[in-house]
């Protein structure tokens, strides 16, 4: 078989799922556009890493033996946490193709059944990226599932671990622009030495407003200048680092040693633990390898870093090592002092674009963090847009990219300084790799099932180094330190309020369904008059009738011939197949016409991606009345509510005939075209399915409960505060689910109400 065009590679290369067997070709392709997406953070780390090390105190400390023991820290620290740890370990433990932090909660809470989102189903688990089943469990790996399943609490304190380290990672991308933006352009500094530091700080907000005024175009519409800039780079600074050691000291690999190391530790004491929190800068996006696994595959991304990045950045250190042995003086300067003259002004203009490139990728992986906090119910309902057809997950959310240039250009502001902004970046980068620590160490237990001994040597190597750095940074808080802290506590106050109100919300839901004996009571046609069309009424439930419901037909003196309660849920997995996406289960008898649909997303798919709702759901409706007596029955022993004479009886497919190819043959069967209904209805011989497909002709009504959530007069102030102050905030400033569904306002009708939680 040929090997696959660049072509394909954009379009099938980069995708929810890698290709198994993949060729050579298409490797080294995916290798070298990952450059420009995966690299550009920490590629760009040499410009302060150095500079930020020796600012305090460590700056008395500038001999021979402090610039090895640096280098030291520095060439061992990137080849355990960047090399051994993710490269060799944690890229191994992806979820379905993808990567991240999310990527291994999703994995714990599919196998020690974590999750705590609402109306998960049994059903949930036939998915074919559900998939649980492997090797038989251990003593330690049933230990743990016993402990989160008979603690609750520890599943939401698991919850608030994860958002913490979320938060960080959001905080990271407002540090990082500042940091790369500014370090490039103030090596004008070196040239143009008369050109006052707010010159310095007013050219690179410029370039951070274009950076981020670009946003809602699309990395895709440069993604092809990305590479090349990186590769670039990399070159570059690797030339330079060999032209360095050669000139200035040949010898400088003898530094690697990890000798030097505590010979640093024992000749500058707690200053030079205080400088670790520098050193740390130089493994600053390692994250991003793992965070991106779905964009690329995990083997293009393991040789782009094995055979480039990795070398190059090392002969990067190592050069300017050598330079510094022999100019003590220039150590705050080191990066651009030991560029050769004749090649300064095209490194300079590398350098910026690199800084620009390695900012876009942060911001671009802070857009999927907030969409899949969305997914998890703990960040208000924002609006997503897909940027790109060729690569899936480049994504633009305005709300949140306007606030991280706020906060981006106060930090670039306030602090212009580089060594400040380091030490607020050093601590959210060795928290976030932290919180990756500890899940991957859960993960070695409950989903590789493992001995413990290998999870609590892995957990004790890596997070005594973290931990090491950690506590290094900390120690600057009042330095610049704070700054991640206090983002990360208003991130995550934020997202966990909006999580507790929406599952107030939907406790309140559950509690005050409408009783299915008072509907049915009034017959057929419900007591109302039944006008032509499809009614879809948008609820929080899986099963049950929703009190939006009993509200409306209270009110209206009709409603549609054909109802559809429909509700979106997010399932632990990354993605949902277009063929499980819908699940179809009718609603008490046939003569009612009421049914509930089921739309299953991943937590990182899109909201209703290049997806016509309404004509799929009408087709998956017409099969299931043509299939329901071969495929469905009413479960009347054991579904939900039959035995509850209060609840629906719902119909459930015997076996899971419905998430088949059989939809889509059947949506094939009746394409929506202009061809009137009658010529349609000639190959349907169910009664009930034409009525269906006559009612979508008549037209179809979204219906939606405008609820206002506020706190009983007799809830504790905190509770009050939350629910009357902090998350009405939040409802009232974020996107309704109908803009989010970009329903017509012409077929729009909304319900109100009000939850007293």
């Amino acid at each position: 078989m040929n090997s696959p065009s660049q072509e394909n590679v954009e379009t099938e290369g980069i995708s929810p799922k890698n290709v198994k067997n993949e060729s050579y070709r298409s490797v080294l392709m995916l290798a070298y556009q990952s450059l420009g997406v995966v690299y550009g953070d920490l590629s760009t780390s040499p410009l302060y890493v150095y500079k930020t090390t020796f600012s305090g105190k460590l700056s008395l400390h500038e001999n021979d033996e402090e610039i090895y023991g640096v280098l030291s820290f520095i060439f061992w620290t990137f080849t355990l946490i960047a090399l051994f740890k993710y490269v060799f370990i944690v890229m191994s433990a992806d979820d379905n193709g993808e990567g991240g932090t999310f990527a291994l909660y999703s994995l714990l809470c599919r196998h020690a059944r974590l999750c705590i989102l609402p109306n998960q189903e049994p059903t949930d688990d036939k998915l074919s990226a559900y998939d649980i089943k492997g090797i038989s469990e251990t003593k330690s790996s049933a230990a743990l599932k016993s402990f989160f399943r008979l603690h609750p609490s520890f599943r939401r304190g698991f919850l608030l671990f994860v958002l913490f380290g979320t938060c960080m990672a959001i905080g990271d991308g407002v540090l990082t622009p500042a940091i790369s933006v500014l370090s490039a352009v103030s090596g004008v500094k070196h040239k143009i030495t008369g050109l006052h530091e707010n010159y310095i700080v007013l050219i690179s907000c410029i370039i951070l407003v274009g950076l981020f005024s670009l946003q809602h175009r699309g990395t895709h519409k440069v993604a092809f200048m990305f590479a090349p800039i990186i590769t670039a780079w990399l070159v570059s600074i690797s030339v330079i680092g060999m032209y360095n050691i050669i000139k200035w000291n040949p010898s400088i690999y003898h530094a690697l040693s990890p000798v030097y190391m505590l010979k640093f530790l024992r000749s500058t004491g707690i200053e030079g633990w205080i400088s670790l929190g520098g050193v740390v800068l130089s493994i600053t996006g390692v994250e991003a390898m793992f965070a991106d696994l779905g964009h690329f595959s995990s083997l293009s991304i393991k040789i782009a870093f094995t055979f480039l990045v990795y070398p190059s950045l090392m002969l990067a250190y190592l050069g300017e090592a050598a330079f510094l042995s022999k100019h003590h003086e220039d150590i705050q300067r080191s990066f651009y002092k030991a560029i050769p003259e004749a090649v300064f002004w095209p490194v300079f203009i590398v350098a910026t674009f690199a800084s620009v490139v390695g900012s876009q990728a942060v911001i671009s992986a802070t857009f999927s963090l907030v969409n899949q906090c969305c997914a998890l119910n703990c960040f208000p309902h924002v609006k997503t847009m897909h940027t790109s057809n060729q690569i899936y997950g480049q994504i633009y959310i305005p709300e949140v990219n306007w606030m991280l240039m706020c906060l981006c250009l106060a930090v670039t502001i306030g602090l212009r300084d580089t060594n400040m902004i380091g030490h607020a970046y050093g601590l959210a980068v060795t928290i976030v790799m932290f919180v990756s620590t500890c899940l991957m160490t859960l993960v070695i237990i409950i989903v590789w099932k493992k001995r413990l001994i290998n999870a609590v040597a892995f957990f004790m190597f890596f997070g005594s180094v973290e931990l090491l750095y950690i506590s290094a940074s900390i120690i600057k808080v009042h330095e610049g330190g704070w700054i991640p802290l206090v983002l990360s506590t208003i991130f995550m106050c934020s997202m966990y309020t909006w999580y507790y109100g929406t599952m107030k919300k939907h406790e309140y839901d559950d509690e005050n369904k409408v009783s299915m004996n008072r509907i049915l009571s009034s017959g057929p046609s419900l007591g109302i008059v039944r006008v032509p069309g499809i009614g879809l009424i948008y609820t929080n439930l899986v099963a049950g009738v929703p009190a939006v419901f009993g509200h409306f037909v209270t009110t209206l003196p009709a409603f549609h011939q054909v109802l559809v309660f429909v509700c979106i849920k997010y399932v632990q997995v990354p993605h949902i197949d277009e063929e499980d996406r819908l699940l179809i289960t009718r609603v008490g008898p046939e003569e009612c016409n009421m049914f509930r649909c089921i739309v299953r997303y991943g937590y990182r798919d899109l909201l209703q991606e290049n997806y016509n709702f309404e004509n799929r759901l009408v087709f998956s409706l017409v099969h299931y009345v043509e299939t329901e007596d071969h495929f469905w029955k009413p479960l009347t022993q054991v579904s939900r509510g039959c035995e509850n004479s209060e609840e629906p009886c719902e119909y459930e497919p015997v076996e899971q005939a419905f998430t088949s190819s059989n939809m889509l043959q059947s949506s094939n069967k009746y394409q929506a075209t202009d061809t009137a209904v009658d010529d349609r209805e000639k190959s349907i011989h169910n009664e009930e399915a034409v009525q269906i497909l006559r009612a979508k002709e008549s037209g179809i009504t979204y219906i939606f409960g405008h609820c206002s959530v506020k706190a009983k007069k007799s809830s504790p102030i905190f509770k009050k505060l939350a629910i009357d102050i902090v998350y009405a905030f939040l409802k009232q400033n974020c996107r309704e689910p109908e803009v989010l569904l970009n329903v017509p306002h012409t077929s729009l009708l909304e319900v109100g109400m009000v939850y007293y939680v």
